[in-house]
């Protein structure tokens, strides 16, 4: 009877260790599926546009996935002021907790980066502040001071930013303005900076936190499962074709490709590489949302205006000019953000004026050179069909103008029409524009192209100087 009862215990003290057991693991595995999410975005190097959509975008995800957090780490020594007002933006509006941490540094642009989160957290050792704008010099010089209208500006955007977070709003000022003095803090002339433990005695941040761990910790949310972001290829693209070196490539690029296409006959090579490298730079800042409609039919309109000046319109009138005004307007439009200053604009403009400066002289003496040379005649000029019917020639009385001279009757831009032996006859020039009244000798017959050439030292009417 007793070993009957002892069983029985024994029975019912397995049952209810594997319930416990069951009951324990489903449990745990509840407490894994429901723990808090938090997701993190770095905050490294240089701020440009590019950095912006990345933040939008890991804001947008966290959102979608009922995230706890997003934590922002920083570690920069700022970059782009439009840039940093794109992110703080996107962290004010943002329906999830932000924090910003900041390891180690978070200087200039990435100090209103900071300011921005809700939960501002350093770890020890670290910096915030000295963010007052500059005016990049030529490389190898010095940065350049900005007017008073950019220093306002951008020490409203900190003030504003530290008000809506309920941070010290004058501290937030002095690390802009050095004409900011704060008693016991910061005296007249010089720029905030602040360590993590000066910080925390003013309380512009709310914690010191010497890991993520900690901080999170600190913030209830411990354990959370942390999902690190990275930017993706299109981020990584994007970053590159708004590099301030890389868009005024690509400007100068595609004007040279431009300027090259209107100026020979038939639409090949330079033509398409000249609008790929302007449909790259309007798509890269097209997403970091500089360009519109308004700036892509500007320059659309401007180059039109160009070629109906080239190709249609004799000399260089308004057509021309109204053309390069409109080009010059939305390129610089497409350097420019939204709340940007008229420093930041003129700075713009200087970089867009200069690029097209370099792209004209470049297909000046692309134009000049490139002709003589094999790869060039079969580039630009020739595509040499071979002559007779079978190659698809013009009759056989073109053939006869073949070094025949004359004088051009219109404009060559290049096609055009010139006077030969008392005859009217369609020619096109080798790329050069020739004037009407200047002597011309036809080089060779081509298909159904006449190519002429300058002749500078043969009068129009056929005699020596």
């Amino acid at each position: 009877m007793r070993l009957h009862m002892l069983n029985g215990v024994a029975r019912l003290s397995i049952v209810v260790l594997a319930l416990f057991a069951g009951f324990a693991a489903s449990a745990s595995a509840y407490a894994q599926e429901n723990r808090a999410l938090v997701y993190v975005v770095p905050i490294e190097g240089m701020i440009d546009l590019g950095l912006a959509p990345f933040v939008e975008r890991v804001i947008a995800e966290a959102t979608q996935a009922g995230a706890a957090a997003v934590v922002v780490e920083i570690n920069t020594f700022g970059g782009r002021v439009d840039a940093a007002v794109q992110i703080r933006d996107a962290l004010l509006n943002s329906r999830v907790r932000t924090v910003a941490y900041v390891n180690k540094r978070a200087i200039s642009a990435g100090a209103l980066i900071g300011l921005a989160a809700e939960k501002l957290v350093m770890a020890g050792g670290g910096t915030i502040g000295a963010a007052t704008p500059v005016q990049m010099g030529q490389p190898g010089e010095a940065a350049l001071p900005v007017s008073e209208k950019t220093v306002s500006y951008v020490r409203t955007e900190f003030r504003a930013t530290a008000e809506s977070r309920k941070r010290p709003p004058r501290l937030a000022e002095a690390m802009v303005d050095a004409d900011v003095a704060i008693e016991g803090v910061i005296e007249k002339g010089k720029l905030l900076t602040l360590t993590t433990e000066e910080a925390l005695k003013h309380k512009l941040i709310d914690f010191r936190a010497d890991t993520m761990d900690s901080a999170l910790q600190q913030l209830g949310l411990e354990g959370a499962e942390l999902r690190r972001t990275s930017l993706n290829w299109a981020e990584h693209l994007i970053r590159w074709l708004t590099n301030p070196v890389v868009s005024s490539l690509l400007i100068s690029i595609g004007m040279i490709g431009i300027f090259v296409e209107l100026r020979t006959p038939g639409f090949g090579f330079p033509g398409g590489i000249g609008i790929a490298s302007l449909a790259l730079f309007f798509w890269g800042h097209w997403l970091v949302q500089l360009v519109g409609w308004e700036e892509l039919l500007l320059a659309l309109g401007g180059v039109m205006l160009l070629a109906l000046e080239v190709l249609v319109i004799p000399g260089f009138g308004v057509a021309g000019i109204l053309g390069i005004v409109a080009i010059l307007a939305g390129l610089v439009l497409s350097l420019v953000g939204a709340g940007d200053t008229s420093d930041m604009v003129v700075r713009a403009a200087g970089r867009v004026v200069f690029s097209l400066l370099l792209a004209l002289t470049a297909s000046l003496v692309l134009l000049r050179f490139l002709p003589h040379l094999p790869f060039g005649r079969r580039l630009i000029l020739q595509a040499d069909l071979g002559a007779g019917h079978a190659h698809g020639s013009a009759p056989d009385s073109d053939l006869r103008w073949l070094g025949k001279k004359g004088q051009a009757s219109s404009p060559l831009r290049p096609a055009g029409i010139a006077e030969i032996e008392g005859e009217r006859v369609d020619v096109v020039s080798e790329g050069d524009l020739i004037e009407p009244g200047q002597a011309v000798e036809v080089t060779r017959v081509e298909g159904n192209r006449i190519v002429v050439r300058r002749v500078p030292h043969i009068t129009t009417e056929g005699n020596d100087k």
